[in-house]
């Protein structure tokens, strides 16, 4: 179905999840990203029982929606990989939480991927009091190698007053909440300079056609069409996620996630050989791509006036706190739904979740700090970040494009379909270097090789999900 700017793009069903040896399918898990924000007009502009953790026994002080314990004295660590403008919102988030409760919070730069440096901690005997993890397959890691630890009754309180069952499902392993989503992502979107197509005279596209003809637009104003982050292997995953769910459909979607159907299917082909009518040509590319990094990727659409290096980039809405403030979203920095390939636009979706590592009350607070809408409103305020509570104001996004987002996230429901990466075991799907990230850097490099890449994704991907 064909829709037009300001028509709801008719949403995936999500099937019921079947757990695997090595990780659980979520299938209610980010449910509102992508499905809900591809459904507006984006270019206008189980429980644990921990009974002795979580906030029970001192003073405690209740700020707006969310009650903590008083916890001067305690100090506490908290690993994630964000770095730049992400990095340092969160440690406003982080502060605020220090603000309210007398903690000392420190922030501890993690590497990819984070379930190997989570290991190592473990391993040396000093591990994080809370973890944030992208992947559910991480998770589920975390839970069997022993590390993770439920959260407690004041956490799961504030995530049932303030989530979608879908997102509260996502946290958890075998029936018990382990993880607090703090953070989601729609990675089904694609931003523009929108100085280059004015000059161009170029349309927002709906389709996959459409965005090759947009494409020549631009290239023919002078101006090359993309910038790709190719040096982040994970950027490459999520431009074949989108092509192959909206080309292959939710249920082929569903099984190559599980490794139910093997990435030499002719569905990875087709999906693979669309890739190719971007990737196979170079002019089309910003040059460089698989040495800039996905921070660069966007910087570079935005940054020399009406002749900068690109003039879009596929990137998740977490791609504004790399927009230069010079450039204003929503006029400036314009976004459109990723186009659809097949019959159905994509809606492919992410998500941060906090893990407890070592049990404490200060821990169970800092978890039930940030499952409150008090914690997300602070990020929200700041600008590339998107929360899965439902109970933020709408109002707390600082741009219309932003709030369009936001709103569709929360309308959405669980409609969605998880990052496929993110859903395969870390050997595979989330390692620098490795599996399908390195994959398909190497098939950026040679296009023309789909049969040798999708020989090398099976290979890499029977060894890790067990054959």
């Amino acid at each position: 179905m064909r829709m037009t700017s300001s028509t709801i793009r008719k949403r995936w069903s999500p099937k019921p999840d079947k757990a695997t040896p090595h990780h659980r399918r979520a299938a209610k898990a980010a449910a509102a990203v992508a499905a809900g924000a591809l459904a507006l007009s984006l270019t206008a502009c189980g429980g644990a029982d921990d009974g002795d953790s979580g906030t029970e026994g001192n003073t405690e002080e209740t700020a707006n929606n969310v009650t903590l314990p008083k916890l001067d004295g305690t100090s506490l660590e908290i690993a994630a990989v964000w770095t730049g403008a992400e990095q340092a919102n969160f440690k406003k988030v982080l502060a605020e939480f220090e603000k309210r409760t007398g903690a000392k919070v420190t922030f501890v730069p993690a590497q990819d991927p984070i379930i190997n440096f989570i290991g190592s901690k473990v391993a040396g005997g000093q591990p994080p009091d809370i973890a944030m993890l992208p992947q559910p397959g991480a998770i589920k890691q975390a839970v069997d190698r022993g590390w993770a630890k439920p959260i407690g009754t004041e956490a799961q309180k504030e995530l049932g007053e303030n989530y979608s069952q879908g997102w509260q499902d996502i946290g958890k392993v075998g029936g018990k909440q382990y993880g607090v989503y703090y953070k989601a992502a729609n990675k089904s979107l694609i931003w523009y300079n929108n100085q280059v197509f004015e000059n161009a005279g170029a349309s927002e596209p709906e389709t996959w056609p459409d965005l090759l003809k947009t494409a020549q637009t631009v290239y023919d104003s002078g101006v090359t069409p993309f910038s790709v982050g190719g040096a982040e292997g994970w950027t490459l995953t999520d431009w074949f996620e989108n092509v192959y769910l909206s080309q292959a459909g939710p249920e082929k979607y569903d099984q190559l996630a599980k490794h139910e159907i093997k990435w030499t299917d002719p569905s990875v082909k087709d999906a693979l050989t669309t890739l190719a009518q971007v990737w196979g040509k170079t002019d089309y590319i910003a040059t460089g791509a698989l040495q800039t990094d996905f921070p660069a990727s966007v910087t570079q659409v935005f940054t020399g006036g009406d002749q900068p290096k690109a003039a879009m980039v596929a990137a998740g809405d977490f791609a504004q706190v790399n927009i230069p403030t010079t450039m204003k979203v929503g006029t400036d920095a314009k976004v459109f739904p990723f186009p659809a390939v097949g019959d159905n636009g994509p809606v492919v979706s992410g998500g941060d979740a906090a893990v407890i590592l070592q049990d404490s009350k200060g821990a169970q607070a800092l978890a039930t700090w940030l499952a409150s809408p008090d914690a997300a409103q602070i990020q929200a305020k700041l600008g590339g970040y998107l929360s899965p509570n439902k109970n933020v104001p709408n109002s707390a996004y600082p741009n219309a494009v932003q709030q369009r987002i936001a709103k569709a996230l929360i309308d959405a429901g669980d409609d969605f379909r998880f990052d496929m990466s993110d859903q395969a075991p870390q050997a595979f799907g989330g390692t620098p270097g490795k599996g399908e990230w390195k994959i398909l850097q190497d098939f950026l490099k040679n296009p023309k090789d789909v049969a040798g890449a999708q020989q090398k994704l099976e290979a890499e991907a029977a060894a890790a999900y067990g054959g």
